[in-house]
């Protein structure tokens, strides 16, 4: 299969909403929930700088490079504020943009930087990036072989998602791609071992939702939730029982529903 990647994809009317995927993903980990979202919302979804088909990563990243690239994405997209919804690093993202006052409503989906002050737990989840991405460049010959079986689909998708039957083949091909295509690993693991996880949280003030799977085998619930507890204990926080990683490709329509059911209240 050859690796095809684009930097944003928007589309649908209404509101604006902001989709940040998490790391060495890209903006198609949202297509299963891409439809309903846009019945209801003009949808933007960005790929992060240095990640397959997004816009370069700067030689030395700092905290602020990847919630400055997206400010520039929403900026170009005519987005003074909007909605925004981000998985993992993206949902870190989120956090930053919503500090900045960018965003109407918030929904993190097991956001990133979570961990208590002292836990090292991180490490081993970034080491976890790094052989992934290893085994990812191995199989890029084996792509279409891998992910025509159902055995290899569950393979590739079993750190991001309990369910997975319903992904298509695709699109798991291309997140596979992605992986292996990813130019920000090493840098942004770098700079998450020099200076950690810093986002201003006391200073988000719109309407926020936390969502996290009871399953999910990269961010561990509770543990990797305990900072974000503590210090976003008005958001509303929802448990999903059994569900991993990334709520959008494991349970789509009950993301969806949680997307929505947020801004629609704002």
């Amino acid at each position: 299969m050859q690796a095809s990647f684009t930097a944003s994809h928007r589309a649908g009317s209404g509101e604006p909403l902001v989709c940040i995927h998490g790391f060495t993903d890209t903006w198609r980990t949202w297509e299963l929930v891409l439809p309903a979202l846009e019945r209801r919302h003009d949808v933007l979804a960005v790929t992060l700088a240095g990640h397959a088909g997004g816009p370069p990563l700067a030689d030395r990243p700092d905290a602020a490079t990847l919630a400055d690239a997206l400010e520039r994405a929403m900026d170009d997209a005519g987005f003074e504020r909007a909605h925004i919804v981000g998985n993992s690093l993206g949902g870190y993202v989120a956090l930053q943009l919503a500090a900045r006052g960018r965003a109407r409503s918030l929904v993190a989906l097991a956001p990133a930087g979570g961990w208590a002050e002292g836990d090292q737990s991180y490490r081993p989840t970034l080491e976890h990036f790094i052989d992934t991405q290893r085994l990812a460049k191995a199989a890029v010959p084996y792509v279409d072989q891998i992910v025509a079986t159902p055995e290899g689909r569950r393979t590739a998708t079993q750190f991001i998602a309990t369910n997975y039957e319903h992904i298509p083949a695709e699109l798991i091909a291309h997140q596979m791609l992605g992986v292996a295509n990813c130019q920000a690993l090493a840098p942004l693991i770098e700079l998450a071992l020099r200076e950690g996880w810093s986002v201003d949280t006391q200073r988000i003030e719109c309407p926020a939702r936390v969502v996290w799977g009871t399953a999910d085998r990269l961010l561990p619930w509770p543990a990797a939730s305990a900072r974000f507890r503590e210090e976003l204990a008005r958001a509303d926080w929802i448990e999903l029982e059994g569900v991993g990683h990334c709520p959008q490709l494991d349970v789509p329509a009950r993301a969806a529903e949680l997307i929505l059911g947020l801004t629609a209240s704002c």
